[in-house]
């Protein structure tokens, strides 16, 4: 069972959706006990946990954000002039700061996420070292 929930939580919300819509398809209580499950377990909640994305939510915040940078140089280069050649020149120069701002933004939140989990492993292999070894060594009866 705690597979199929990983293997769910691994493809998002959707796979959660259509499992649970099958259920009710199927039979009713068994799609009411799914939604009561995601509603209880919190896998329904809007926004991050903790302040931090899924991998399925970071996955198509990255994915949107491409297609929004995209559609902007698309469309900043179809902006018609607006016959003041400083005017437009100052617009192009912000625009590409601004772009530029936020694809460092997005290098420093990946280095960010990067050094959290480091330093959560590091805490974890620490941990580990540290727990006493359970076996027969040094008993005596």
């Amino acid at each position: 069972m705690t597979g199929v929930v990983a293997t769910l939580d691994d493809y998002g919300k959707p796979a959660w959706i259509a499992v649970m819509v099958a259920g009710f398809i199927l039979f009713w209580p068994v799609g009411l006990a799914i939604l009561g499950y995601l509603l209880w377990s919190g896998r329904m909640g809007c926004g991050a946990r903790n302040g931090e994305m899924s991998r399925w939510q970071q996955r198509w915040a990255d994915r949107w954000d491409r297609k929004v940078e995209r559609f902007g140089r698309e469309f900043r280069g179809s902006f018609a002039s607006s016959g003041n050649a400083a005017f437009d020149e100052y617009r192009e120069e912000t625009l590409r700061r601004l772009e530029e701002e936020q694809r460092e933004f997005r290098e420093f939140l990946e280095r960010l996420r990067k050094a959290k989990d480091k330093s959560e492993f590091d805490q974890f292999m620490a941990d580990r070292r540290n727990q006493p070894t359970t076996g027969t060594q040094g008993a005596t009866t």
